[in-house]
């Protein structure tokens, strides 16, 4: 029966202890003092006197840089470090106000303070104007309340698409500025 061999552990993060490959490092004590160029073994046995790992931290230098590390905390710390940048990421979002091309005034400016505050917000609105009917005959009314939208949004919003027709809607989009 024959058997595979069995392929190394993947290593993810930077490479420590006996998986550095190169001969020889450059070695940077635990106080951030530079050691000079060493051999790879005899940095390593330098790192366990001190309770430490030898980390590679600048694999692509010639010689590559290693430090004394604890491999388990640097690790954490540069996970806890991505996490913290991932929950900071503001994805944006595209809110959609729906309106009418026969819209009241008291309804228009009820939307148009959810649009401020979509734009306040950092996200893109999506306008909507829905036509029904006989409206559809009447695409310049609609228009003139995309335009009106826009022209009160133009402090802090861009137009990013400008209205047109897609089917019985009339579409339009703002991105804050």
């Amino acid at each position: 029966m024959m058997r595979r061999p069995l392929a190394p552990p993947q290593l993810s993060g930077p490479r420590y202890n006996e998986f550095i490959q190169s001969q020889k490092v450059r070695v940077i004590d635990e106080n951030g003092e530079n050691l000079g160029v060493m051999y790879t073994r005899e940095a390593i046995e330098q790192a366990a006197d001190v309770g430490l790992d030898l980390v590679e931290i600048s694999p692509n230098a010639d010689p590559p840089v290693a430090k004394f590390l604890d491999i388990g905390r640097f690790k954490y710390e540069a996970q806890k470090k991505a996490n913290e940048q991932r929950k900071r990421q503001k994805t944006q979002e595209i809110k959609e106000i729906k309106m009418r091309p026969n819209i009241d005034d008291h309804d228009y400016d009820t939307k148009m303070k959810k649009v401020v505050e979509f734009l306040e917000e950092g996200d893109k609105v999506k306008v909507t104007m829905r036509f029904r009917g006989r409206e559809m005959a009447h695409g310049q009314l609609g228009m003139a309340v995309l335009q009106r939208v826009a022209e009160a949004t133009n402090e802090i919003a861009k137009v990013e698409a400008h209205p047109r027709m897609e089917g019985r809607q009339m579409l339009m989009v703002l991105a804050p500025k």
